[in-house]
């Protein structure tokens, strides 16, 4: 059982109001974000999120002509302890696999980082046979809730 999430990812125009157009369309149509990360250039941003309902959230975007993908990452569990990102990010290190971009959010007693990379699966297998969890798009996608 593949144990990646699915990211919606959007590219925004840099304009006035084109976040709150993306969060608007979300919040109607009941669509949850449990964690989002936007990156910027003069002309255009990047709008990453975990949300609760990822295929309806892009359905949504697609529907008021806003360009939104979907994009497996992976979600590894990290304990609120001091160096337990630096122990992850390490093994992962070791294991020869390059992380494009992180970003976190907290959940309860452990945190989420979320990572993409470009090969998810070998992630996974690291640090679960590491001894780090990794959260499943079911507990991802429902995190603080």
């Amino acid at each position: 059982m593949a144990k990646t999430i699915q990211q919606l990812s959007v590219f925004l125009e840099n304009r006035e109001g084109r976040l709150d157009e993306v969060l608007k369309v979300l919040a109607e149509k009941d669509v949850n974000i449990v964690a989002l990360s936007l990156a910027d250039t003069s002309d255009y941003g990047m709008l990453r999120m975990i949300v609760s309902d990822p295929e309806k959230g892009r359905t949504a975007l697609k529907e008021e002509g806003i360009t939104a993908m979907l994009t497996d990452v992976v979600a590894l569990r990290v304990p609120h302890a001091t160096g337990s990102l630096s122990k992850a990010m390490h093994q992962i290190v070791e294991g020869q696999v390059n992380v494009e971009y992180m970003y976190a959010f907290a959940n309860g007693g452990d945190a989420a980082a979320v990572l993409k990379s470009d090969n998810p699966e070998k992630v996974i297998q690291i640090l679960e046979e590491s001894g780090f969890g990794v959260y499943s798009a079911d507990e991802a996608y429902r995190a603080n809730q």
